[in-house]
């Protein structure tokens, strides 16, 4: 081995330990990475209350406050020219099929009988209903054909329409506004389609002239952070994050009190999916839900996010949140890819919680409002 070929080996052997100790160093959370201390300075002047070191500095100018973002205006034409919104007759598919077996045995017999109120039982108990709406429902609708004399099996099921209709319907399915800023809480188990949830209706806000602050609560999960600012970026909205593992209720707070300062509208608070049946989270979401009213905000809105093909399992996590949350409204994801509709008439009617949005697809106009009517209508369609 020549003096060249000795020199490159020493040179090469000293890059890899040199590499492996600066890695040992990072395990051991002995090594920093160089900060900017541009950033540092300017998230310092923000005066966050937990440290909030990851505030999109795309929306805060030189003396720490918020400014507006660029508003993706091809996003907002697709929204404001849809001429073709989803509907419930087109995305009901799977729902109606599972109904549709029992509907055309009751209307292929020639009266009404005791197999007829049988089917329309599994019918309902099968689209989760549930045992307890079902059987108010079918109580009423059989009193009132049997003093009526009713015996045409087609004006059976047009009575059982009538009655889910009239318990879904004359509900408030508006969002409150009412603070300054007003503030809406989104919570719900994992999984269901919360931080989608919220970017798909600050993209309707902003189309409708509305500005927004959207707060990154979900601490815990490094991906709704990124997941949430996507959503800021494609709608125009502002975004403020917190530390990984930071205190949700505080950089909820933060959120709002920016928002204040910066005239928003609307503050959309994303929390951490929590399981119903653990207390600790329970009780923290008590708090976040607390803490967002301390300022100068005002939640006008809780929302619960429940994926639709949980079925029943809705209605519980439903009951457990109320209690935690004070919950205003239910939005229903994935109705679209569900048979399982009839959840809707089971949250209302037990629980006296509006259905306020439903989601029948992935793109950003697919959440819109509940619509009892036409609900009921492409549910009960059997051709």
């Amino acid at each position: 081995m020549n003096t060249l070929q000795l020199i490159v080996l020493i040179v090469v052997v000293a890059l890899v330990l040199l590499g492996t100790g600066l890695l040992f160093l990072r395990r051991r959370g002995d090594f920093t990475p160089p900060t900017d201390a541009t950033t540092t300075d300017r998230a310092d002047a923000l005066g966050t209350k937990t440290g909030v070191d990851q505030i999109d500095l795309a929306d805060v100018d030189a003396d720490g406050v918020l400014i507006d973002r660029p508003v993706d205006e091809d996003l907002v034409d697709e929204l404001v020219e849809e001429e073709i919104p989803a509907s419930f007759r087109d995305r009901l598919g799977k729902a109606r099929t599972a109904m549709s077996g029992y509907l055309s045995s009751v209307l292929s017999r020639g009266e009404v009988n005791a197999e007829t109120w049988e089917d329309l039982e599994e019918a309902l108990i099968r689209a989760d209903v549930g045992v307890n709406a079902t059987m108010e429902i079918l109580g009423v609708v059989r009193e009132r054909a049997e003093a009526d004399g009713t015996k045409d099996p087609a004006e059976i099921i047009t009575g059982v329409k009538d009655e889910l209709k009239s318990r879904l319907g004359g509900q408030d399915i508006s969002l409150a506004e009412g603070g300054d800023p007003s503030v809406w809480l989104f919570v719900g188990v994992n999984g269901v389609g919360k931080t989608t949830t919220i970017g798909k209706i600050a993209t309707r806000e902003v189309a409708d002239g509305k500005s927004l602050v959207l707060a990154a609560g979900d601490t815990f999960r490094a991906a709704a952070a990124e997941q949430l600012t996507m959503w800021a970026d494609r709608a125009g909205a502002a975004v403020i994050r917190g530390a990984e593992g930071g205190d949700p209720s505080s950089v909820i707070y933060d959120a709002v009190e920016h928002a204040a300062s910066a005239g928003a509208d609307i503050v959309l608070a994303d929390t951490a999916g929590r399981l119903h049946t653990k207390t600790n989270l329970m009780n923290e979401l008590s708090k976040v839900r607390r803490v967002a009213e301390k300022g100068a905000g005002t939640v006008t809105e809780t929302l619960l996010v429940i994926d639709a093909t949980t079925g029943q399992n809705g209605l519980v996590q439903a009951r457990e949140f109320t209690e935690a949350a004070d919950l205003t409204g239910v939005v229903l994801t994935k109705l679209d890819g569900s048979a399982k509709g009839g959840i809707v008439v089971a949250v209302q009617n037990e629980l006296g919680i509006p259905v306020k949005l439903v989601g029948l697809g992935e793109g950003a106009h697919d959440l819109i409002p509940f619509d009892a009517d036409e609900f009921v209508d492409a549910l009960f369609e059997t051709v």
